[in-house]
């Protein structure tokens, strides 16, 4: 049964982390214009409807589980996850920059990378912790992966 505070964990992880997502959608909005109207894309990319759908629901499985962390981890191992947590998040949000805004694919794509092997270590991180918190990034690094996909695709088809 869920605390009774619990509940406001939640509610700050889930609007925090979806807020980044929402800030970053914003500041690369005419980026993303201009990349849908303009780039080649890969085989299997899908509308891009579909992106700021998919995000949303990542964004609230990653608040999710970092409220989790919070909730159930302790000490040193619970402040190391939610930093870890943080930085992917930072790496998150500036991977759309440079990718949108900037149009650096190449580099982007590196980013994205170094991006995943965070996502993989604060899930192993979490794992530590709270299994489930840890089986809710699972979407997200899948998500990671087929982004990997299309963010090279994009780099080799448009250099």
């Amino acid at each position: 049964m869920m605390r009774n505070n619990n509940w406001k964990k939640y509610a700050v992880f889930i609007l925090f982390t979806e807020a980044v997502g929402g800030i970053a959608g914003l500041i690369t909005r005419k980026g993303t214009e201009i990349y849908n109207a303009t780039v080649t894309k890969p085989a299997l990319s899908p509308p891009a409807v579909v992106f700021p759908i998919a995000w949303a629901i990542l964004y609230a499985l990653m608040g999710i589980g970092a409220a989790r962390i919070a909730i159930y981890g302790e000490g040193i191992q619970r402040g190391k996850s939610l930093k870890l947590y943080l930085l992917q998040l930072g790496f998150n949000f500036l991977w759309s920059i440079l990718f949108f805004s900037f149009q650096a694919y190449g580099f982007a794509f590196l980013w994205l990378v170094a991006l995943w092997g965070l996502i993989v270590w604060m899930t192993l991180s979490f794992s530590e912790i709270d299994g489930t918190a840890a089986w809710l990034q699972v979407p997200y690094l899948l998500w990671v992966l087929f982004a990997g996909y299309l963010n090279l695709g994009v780099w080799l088809l448009n250099r």
